[in-house]
């Protein structure tokens, strides 16, 4: 019986910290093994953090290369405007563009200094322009975990298609 209660207040406390807020479209990604090439843009960094835009980024090509996605990176190029994405991913012959910003990309204060990310996520379709999928999350950890690793965490469940 005290291993029981042990291991519920430790699930419990585990839990207590780690904070996932998730919405996504009622449809899901593409399928990755069918996925013709997808472009994938700079997100938008709406946060004092310099550059969360390009970490985030890279952690969102990491995830969606280790499910099988086909990518074209554009890392360094400014885009303006949803035409400019548009525009260029067909420069690529990309089948879907992928763009979104970071509103969140910090340690909060205090005597922890927890993680917490925030970041919208859309695909579109390159020949019309239509939305195909959006999500949107945000997540924070213990003290001890890192944005990196809370942003990875947030994204992988951002894209799966479960």
């Amino acid at each position: 019986m005290k291993t029981f209660l042990t291991i519920i207040t430790s699930i419990i406390l585990l839990t207590a910290c780690s904070t996932t807020a998730l919405v996504n479209t009622k449809n899901n990604l593409p399928d990755s093994n069918q996925t013709a090439q997808i472009s994938l843009f700079e997100l938008n960094n709406y946060t004092d953090t310099p550059r969360a835009g390009m970490r985030a980024t890279n952690i969102v090509e990491g995830v969606l290369l280790a499910q099988g996605y086909h990518l074209k990176t554009h890392l360094n190029q400014k885009i303006d405007s949803l035409e400019d994405a548009q525009d260029s991913a067909q420069e690529d012959h990309s089948t879907y563009f992928f763009i979104g910003g970071i509103s969140e990309w910090r340690y909060k204060t205090g005597i922890d200094g927890e993680p917490a990310v925030s970041l919208q996520l859309s695909l579109y379709n390159t020949q019309s322009a239509k939305l195909i999928w959006s999500a949107t999350g945000s997540d924070s950890d213990w003290g001890n975990g890192s944005i990196g690793s809370t942003a990875q965490n947030l994204i992988e469940q951002m894209t799966n298609n479960h």
